[in-house]
């Protein structure tokens, strides 16, 4: 099979090398935006060969690695045969998943691979990104059954463990685990920022400020989007957090330590669940 890939940065360009690895593909084509970004993906071989986007578009399978919004604009813009399968890789998937009706959407295979890194571009790419995380496949129901079946099977290959999910559902349950702590590591970011000497502070930080902060260096253009089209349960999930670390608050305020202690027990069941 041939496949190709829109937008060559970190996931594109590391489905590129997975997909390569797993000796899917014949050949895999692929187009950026970026003429630097294309480029550079050829050079490290990520794809094999470099095309325009509608060349991109007429292939047998299409990768959609682009923002949200680009994504989108593509979907509605770009014409589709029967046999093709589209399968974008968007963070938030309501809004791409109802982007498009029709014979159109038959096309359309809604994937989020739960997978990534804190940078970006071509040469943030890894071989084995993909390798043992998970992907949702959202509102399988609208796409066609032999896109579905191409989707599952390329993403096995891949080594994913594959999940179906309504894109709804999806989009509140990512905002807990991805789009909430973004949002949260930035804040750290910024409030020792604020201060007037963050350099002196940044000279004691070990490793737990480096992991809460690492999401900090995530794309700002990207991750605005990704909080536009999720606003609603970014929201919800923003006022829960204030909730509860207010009720932290409160506890240092009044110096309730012992309940402070049961507070902090509690929180250690989340990793019980979570193994």
């Amino acid at each position: 099979m041939e496949i190709a890939i829109i937008g060559l940065g970190l996931m594109g360009g590391s489905f590129g090398l997975g997909a390569k690895k797993s000796g899917l593909v014949s050949n895999v084509y692929g187009y950026d935006a970026d003429g630097a970004h294309g480029k550079q993906a050829l050079k490290l071989n990520l794809i094999d060969e470099l095309v325009t986007l509608e060349e991109a578009l007429k292939k047998e399978i299409v990768i959609l690695a682009t923002p949200v919004d680009v994504c989108i604009n593509i979907l509605q813009n770009c014409s589709l045969d029967a046999k093709q399968t589209i399968i974008d890789l968007g963070s938030t998937k309501e809004a791409i998943s109802h982007s498009i009706s029709g014979e159109k959407r038959v096309c359309l295979v809604a994937a989020h691979p739960m997978t990534g890194t804190e940078y970006s571009g071509p040469a943030a790419a890894k071989e084995e990104l993909y390798k043992g995380s998970t992907v949702v496949l959202c509102d399988l129901e609208k796409s066609g059954e032999h896109q579905a079946n191409v989707a599952k099977h390329i993403f096995t290959a891949l080594g994913m463990k594959v999940i179906e999910m309504d894109s709804a559902t999806h989009d509140l349950h990512a905002c807990y685990i991805s789009h909430l702590p973004h949002i949260i590591s930035f804040s750290l970011a910024n409030t020792v920022l604020s201060k007037e000497n963050p350099q002196d502070i940044l000279s004691m930080a070990a490793g737990g400020f480096r992991d809460m902060s690492r999401l900090a260096k995530s794309r700002p253009d990207l991750w605005t989007q990704i909080f536009r089209q999720n606003s609603s349960n970014l929201l919800e999930s923003i006022e829960l957090f204030e909730y509860n670390l207010s009720e932290i608050k409160v506890l240092i305020q009044t110096g309730d330590w012992q309940a402070l202690q049961q507070k902090l027990e509690k929180a250690n069941e989340l990793h019980l669940i979570f193994k």
